[in-house]
């Protein structure tokens, strides 16, 4: 490596390598006649902290699974991702109910899954073993690139919360509860970044040692950075907020320099514990046909889903624009209140 950060990226490959040694995700075999061998490669990657500087350096290897054949090389793929209404739901409950959050982290997620087909990669460049250069290696569990790895990886998650006393929740299967008496606990997961959320310390950190007991967590503390979010808790309030991110967009379209203008609060207006709105504009433009549905949902006072597009369909009256835009809404509210009927606060 030339690069001037070479030393941060050799760490992050020795450190991958030993991870999937460890987890024990290949063999080393002759390939069988007839079996197709696939290439791997090295993605490198900086993780970023809030304020955008470098958290720490990254490298995967992936296998070259876009050469793989749906249907002969693997068969279903689908794999659930949380809705990020649900976790600024979750947050918004610890302004309400006062809850604590904790996060972790899984180390190499996708090594986690069982593979059920059979499947060959030339030795990763850099790590091939002397003596043993002809041979390939089969790969016994997931691995980056591969289709069927966030799917193998999210049916193991599940089995592990399942057998530990948590269901999922029906509206986001990417959340678990565990409604025992007394002992309540939300578990949710985005990809390997997880948040652990009770009004019990000792359920949270009888949670983080049943996890830490079946993957290779880190634990990050209390709840400060989720999907890129910073998480501030003023006394008694709580906030999200995305600063780096909108300097940065300001930063590449030149407007970083820009004079700030502040718009006071209008006092008379008071935010209600749990409220929805819905609108749609007219059509102002001659060669316009569909008009523009939005909605927004409060929670503890804050804003927790909201969205704005084009009508699917062309309505014609304004009666129809408004039951078009109700509709959208009406969807939205009945998903979050089926989300927090499993909620258990």
């Amino acid at each position: 490596m030339s690069s001037s950060e070479s030393t941060n990226w050799k760490e992050a490959v020795n450190s991958e390598i030993k991870s999937i040694l460890s987890n024990h995700t290949w063999e080393l075999t002759d390939l069988p006649s007839g079996n197709k061998l696939l290439g791997s490669k090295w993605i490198f990657k900086r993780a970023m902290k809030a304020d955008g500087t470098i958290d720490k350096y990254m490298a995967r290897l992936v296998v070259k699974g876009y050469r793989k054949k749906k249907g002969l090389d693997y068969f279903d793929t689908y794999s659930p991702i949380i809705r990020i209404t649900s976790i600024r739901m979750l947050i918004a409950l610890t302004a309400v109910h006062d809850p604590k959050i904790h996060q972790m982290d899984v180390k190499t997620t996708l090594l986690k899954g069982e593979l059920e087909e059979e499947i060959y990669m030339e030795q990763p460049e850099g790590f091939v073993v002397l003596g043993k250069e002809e041979k390939v290696c089969r790969l016994v569990k997931s691995l980056y690139g591969l289709k069927q790895a966030p799917k193998q990886w999210h049916v193991k998650f599940d089995q592990t919360m399942l057998t530990n006393g948590f269901k999922i929740n029906e509206c986001d299967k990417c959340a678990y509860i565990n409604n025992v008496p007394n002992h309540k606990v939300i578990v949710c997961m985005y990809d390997d970044d997880m948040l652990i959320m009770s009004k019990d310390i000792d359920d949270i950190n009888a949670t983080k040692r049943m996890l830490s007991s079946k993957f290779d967590m880190k634990y990050l503390g209390v709840v400060d950075l989720i999907l890129g979010i910073k998480i501030l808790k003023p006394p008694q309030e709580l906030a999200l907020s995305q600063s780096h991110y909108i300097k940065r967009v300001l930063d590449k379209f030149k407007y970083l320099n820009f004079n700030n203008v502040k718009t006071p609060t209008d006092l008379s207006f008071t935010f209600q514990k749990n409220e929805g709105y819905s609108d749609v504009n007219w059509i102002t433009r001659s060669n316009e046909v569909k008009s523009t549905s939005g909605y927004v949902f409060t929670f503890g006072g804050g804003a927790v889903s909201w969205k704005s597009s084009k009508q699917t369909c062309i309505a014609r009256s304004t009666m129809e624009f408004e039951f078009i835009a109700l509709d959208k809404a009406g969807e939205e509210v009945e998903w979050l209140r089926n989300f927090l009927e499993d909620i258990p606060f």
